[in-house]
């Protein structure tokens, strides 16, 4: 069985190459819902239901694990599909987000806790409710930032900073110690945020994070990694194959992927 790993557009595409660098040895699924990109605005009801179509997609495929490599799912749809959905349908199978995961790699002795994501993920103020489950005392700043991806998606990352300071200004004048980027297309952006922010804020990039906790995950859970199968393939899968995403991935792995489009 494989893994699957899903995200709203390209973001996940990120996430992705990290998570296969790190588990080479796993066969997978990737699978980007392009066709209705972004998320962010969309209504909670709406997340869900999308979220709910790519992972059943995902689980015809023989996918044991799916990772939402989206933010805003994770945050708007995630809690429902493990609580209602799974048990309902697939009660063998696993979908794993990655807000926690994040969460969890932000150092107890930081008190100020910046997150930029998008305006679904901001408005769902689940980063805030998970991080006070963590650390009580800490204090957090949400900055939603819902011209960010566009940019991206559009392969238009020269055209962030002027955005990125607008987004990051009221959160630096909070004093911010730590940066949570709170979505999974950021990580393209991390070097223009560092310049922005300066050496004494944290970045926690999910990139940097979410493949190591996979690992752990798996290595705790030998039920599910032993029906994993290991033959080092990786499927790439669309709901719209556009020029943008050609270029975001031969930009991320070095050569063009083979992708197919798919209906959900």
């Amino acid at each position: 069985m494989k893994i699957g790993i899903f995200d709203s557009g390209l973001g996940g595409l990120v996430l992705g190459r990290a998570i296969i660098q790190k588990l080479p040895q796993y066969d997978y699924v990737y699978l980007g819902d392009t066709a209705r990109v972004p998320y962010g605005n969309r209504s909670k009801e709406t997340i869900y239901e999308f979220t709910k179509q790519a992972v059943t997609k995902l689980f015809e495929q023989n996918c044991q694990l799916v990772v939402l490599a989206c933010n805003t799912a994770s945050a708007q749809a995630l809690r429902k599909i493990q609580k209602v959905f799974l048990p309902k349908n697939f009660p063998n199978r696993r979908v794993l987000g990655v807000i926690i995961p994040t969460l969890e790699a932000i150092d107890s002795g930081h008190k100020n806790i910046g997150i930029i994501g998008t305006l679904g993920t901001v408005k769902s103020k689940i980063y805030e409710l998970e991080l006070k489950k963590l650390w009580p005392k800490a204090k957090v700043f949400e900055q939603a930032a819902p011209l960010l991806v566009p940019l991206i998606e559009n392969n238009e990352l020269d055209k962030a900073e002027p955005f990125l300071r607008e987004y990051l200004k009221p959160l630096l004048a909070k004093k911010i110690d730590t940066l949570v980027l709170g979505c999974t297309h950021y990580p393209l952006l991390k070097n223009q945020i560092v310049n922005i922010v300066g050496p004494k804020v944290k970045i926690i990039c999910q990139t940097d994070v979410v493949p190591s906790k996979l690992a752990n995950y798996l290595a705790r859970h030998p039920e599910i990694e032993k029906k994993l199968s290991k033959k080092h393939s990786q499927i790439f899968e669309v709901t719209d194959l556009n020029q943008d995403f050609l270029s975001v991935s031969k930009m991320l792995f070095g050569k063009s992927i083979n992708s197919k489009v798919v209906i959900l």
